[in-house]
């Protein structure tokens, strides 16, 4: 039998580790022993929890309900749930159709890694405390894979896969209320997104057709979303706020866009003249972006858009439809390279109008001259997606880096 993954020795032996087993376990046992177990959620959820503990759940399993994560650690010894037993056997799926949420952590710095929340109504994980990690976990059939909540703050999501997480929360017809089909949804601040891979974003909807995105940013400022490579979802980033809220200095860098799907997006913003607006401060750098289906569209900043909206530096944007679309003052754009065949918006001096020269639709690193190559300007990165060193000086645009 293997051993824990995820929590370190010092970690481990800081506090106390108990174990799930739903086949071989019983609640009546202490749990601190792998050979004596406990079984149920409800175990769980009813235990309290020190800095320093671990929860370790089987390999293999399914939990068929929600966990629910209230106590908190410290920043020197969180509190761990993880997976244990045959490193070959699926992760732990925790998960009930009945349930909201699968997995609920309303305290702060917990460290969840190697689970699987799957088909719950609304979230498979939801963040409403601060300090939290989810490394390397998964989230499918839910109407938002990760939820990060209001107040939550200082939170980081890595390393994991959100797959398929097309439910639709809110789908009426009429009213453009519609929503839901979110890999991740942002309604805190502080928070990091990095090394995702975020996958089928994408749900029918009465009022649009079609909604969802890889990341929504509703309500949350300063939130950093890097290294992430999104597949065929329908847009890949979209912000809005509500009354009395900001959704301020988000950024997006060195994220891998591409799709198959028709009338997708890159990043929607907007500015005071929309309901949900101004959204300002967005900067978006250095992503590579492919969408060749039709009525496709790589960045829009609508309702009023300015300076102080969108920043863009370095993105390559190639599109089935519209490259780029601004209304008023126009966004702060340099340095990227477009290819499609409408563009709605004044391209600054260093941007260029050409085939990128991508390996494939669906591969978007770059070939031997591409107009890429040496194009963008410093953006405070020193690696690339595929972890390759970004030089000081003359890097090139998008999310990869040329090898010859």
């Amino acid at each position: 039998m293997a051993g824990i993954g995820g929590t370190t020795p010092a970690t481990a032996a800081a506090g106390t580790t108990y174990y799930v087993d739903v086949r071989a376990g019983a609640d009546g046992n202490d749990g601190t022993r792998a050979d004596a177990p406990w079984r149920t959620l409800d175990k769980v959820n009813d235990a309290e929890f020190a800095p320093g503990d671990t929860i370790a759940f089987r390999r293999g399993q399914d939990w068929n309900g929600a966990l629910r994560l209230s106590d908190s650690g410290t920043a020197a010894a969180p509190i761990t749930v993880t997976a244990y037993g045959d490193d070959q056997a699926a992760p732990p799926a925790i998960g009930d159709p009945a349930a909201t949420e699968c997995v609920l952590i309303e305290g702060a710095h917990w460290h969840l890694t190697g689970l699987r929340a799957t088909g719950c109504a609304w979230s498979g994980f939801e963040v409403r405390g601060s300090h939290n990690t989810l490394a390397a976990v998964h989230a499918d059939g839910n109407a938002a894979g990760v939820v990060v909540g209001e107040g939550a703050a200082f939170n980081t999501i890595r390393d994991s896969t959100f797959a398929d997480n097309d439910k639709m929360s809110v789908n009426t017809p009429g009213g453009s209320d519609d929503s839901g089909a979110f890999g991740i949804l942002i309604n805190g601040d502080d928070n990091t997104v990095t090394r995702n891979v975020i996958t089928g974003s994408r749900a029918e909807s009465h009022d649009y057709g079609y909604d969802g995105a890889a990341v929504e940013i509703f309500d949350g400022d300063r939130n950093r979303v890097e290294y992430t490579i999104a597949r065929d979802n329908l847009t890949f980033a979209e912000l809005g706020r509500g009354p009395g809220a900001t959704a301020d200095d988000n950024l997006f860098a060195y994220n891998l866009v591409t799709s198959r799907h028709e009338g997708g997006a890159f990043l929607v913003t907007r500015g005071a003249e929309d309901v949900n607006g101004p959204v300002r401060g967005t900067t978006a750098v250095n992503n590579s972006v492919s969408l060749p289906g039709r009525d496709t569209e790589g960045w829009v900043c609508y309702a009023g858009c300015a300076p102080d909206i969108l920043t863009l530096r370095n993105n390559i944007v190639s599109v089935g439809g519209q490259t780029g679309f601004e209304d008023g003052e126009g966004a702060d754009e340099d340095h990227g390279i477009y290819h499609g065949p409408r563009a709605q918006f004044e391209p600054g001096p260093h941007s260029r109008h050409a085939d990128p020269l991508f390996v494939s639709d669906t591969d978007p690193r770059l070939r031997p001259g591409s107009p890429a190559i040496g194009a963008g300007t410093p953006a405070g990165y020193t690696c690339d997606l595929a972890g390759r060193p970004v030089p000081a000086a003359g890097p090139d645009a998008g999310a990869y880096q040329y090898q010859p």
